[in-house]
C-alpha cells in the first residue's frame, strides 16, 4: 500500500505573500528557545553557549525506559465519593450537630 504524500503548509498572508511553514520550521530548528527551558525549537537540551547537552531522543528514550515514570495503581473509593443524592431524595435527609447529612428519622 502507497503512503499518502503530505502536502506542504504553504500559507498566503494578508498582504498576498507566500509563507511555507515547513521550510520556517527546518530553517529554524536549531535556535535556542524563548524563555527559561534551556531548550532550542526541536527540543534538544542546551548547555552554556547554546551547546547540545542531550538530543531530543535521547531525552525522550530516558522518558519512556523509566520503570517509575508510570505506576499502576488502583484508585479505591473513599467516603468523600459517595453519590450525592438528588432533588426528591434531599428532602429525606437532615443536618446532624456534627454538620453531616444523615437520613431523617436516625
Amino acid at each position: 500500500m502507497a503512503m499518502k504524500q503530505q502536502g506542504r503548509k504553504i500559507y498566503r498572508s494578508a498582504n498576498g505573500k507566500h509563507i511555507d511553514l515547513d521550510l520556517l520550521i527546518t530553517r529554524n530548528e536549531l535556535t535556542p528557545a524563548v524563555g527559561n527551558a534551556r531548550v532550542n525549537a526541536r527540543g534538544d537540551e542546551l548547555g552554556p553557549g547554546g551547546k547540545i547537552v542531550r538530543k531530543k531522543e535521547d531525552i525522550l528514550k530516558d522518558y519512556y525506559n523509566n520503570a517509575e515514570g508510570v505506576r499502576n495503581e488502583t484508585v479505591k473509593r473513599t467516603k468523600t465519593d459517595e453519590v450525592i443524592p438528588n432533588a426528591a431524595e434531599l428532602a429525606e435527609w437532615e443536618e446532624d450537630d456534627t454538620g453531616n447529612f444523615v437520613k431523617k428519622g436516625k
